[in-house]
């Protein structure tokens, strides 16, 4: 495609999905950064305990301009950005979407799911993993109008996924507190939360403005459920695009 004369080309967009369902529930969003001539690739969870495996994570990301993440992914985003940061002296543009930096409680992070729903989560999906999905794609739908509408639309997205790839996320999810990170981070970061969130309590966004950390923002997205990035689709890339274009 040709661009016009004086049309400033747009950013390089790095999109990882959150945990559960694989990255097809983010082809919507995917779709209509591409309508606007953003050049977008979209990528799973993986798991970034492995040394060797979040090294080519970070060596893809270099080639990107932002990096954007929703649920986990926000939390895969932020590990990419600071590596690349310690590696190469490079600040990526960094934009989480309903992610909370330590998902479960911690004693210096306590807006957060409590370490007894979260092991009672985790066991139940050893017991049975469809059923939990299941459970879990209820919660990702929950609290927006549409709930049920979201909910159907979800399904025909979701993408069976490796039970082992599965389980290194929820390991993820336990182990993760990137609270350090968005504050040492020196690039751009834009966090972006849901009204109604039944995974990632809503609070959690006054605690990122406390930490008052250099070029972040912080924005909310009322009457949205966590799965806002694939419901909302038009609003979430109307907020990208606004701070995209406030960090030029």
């Amino acid at each position: 495609m040709f661009k016009s004369l004086g049309h400033k080309v747009k950013h390089k967009i790095l999109l990882i999905t959150g945990w559960g369902g694989g990255a097809e529930l983010l082809q919507p969003l995917h779709d209509a950064l591409e309508r606007q001539d953003y050049i977008v690739e979209r990528i799973n969870i993986f798991n970034a305990f492995d040394h060797v495996i979040l090294q080519q994570h970070v060596e893809l990301a270099l080639r990107f301009d932002v990096i954007v993440g929703w649920s986990l992914g926000g939390q895969l985003a932020t590990l990419l950005v600071d590596q690349i940061q310690q590696q190469f002296a490079e600040q990526k543009i960094l934009i989480t979407l309903a992610s909370n930096p330590c998902f479960v409680a911690k004693e210096d992070w306590a807006t957060a799911m409590s370490v007894e729903t979260f092991i009672q989560f985790k066991q139940s999906f050893e017991q049975d993993a469809i059923t939990t999905l299941k459970r879990f794609g209820l919660l990702v739908c929950q609290g927006a109008s549409s709930t049920k509408k979201d909910f159907l639309a979800m399904q025909k997205l979701i993408r069976p996924q490796p039970i082992a790839l599965l389980k290194h996320g929820l390991d993820l999810l336990e182990q993760l507190n990137l609270v350090e990170i968005y504050c040492d981070y020196q690039g751009y970061q834009l966090h972006v939360f849901a009204q109604h969130d039944a995974l990632v309590p809503y609070q959690v966004m006054q605690n990122i403005q406390n930490l008052a950390a250099k070029n972040q923002s912080v924005v909310s997205v009322e009457g949205a459920s966590h799965g806002f990035p694939c419901f909302m689709v038009g609003q979430t890339v109307q907020i990208i695009e606004d701070f995209l274009e406030q960090t030029v």
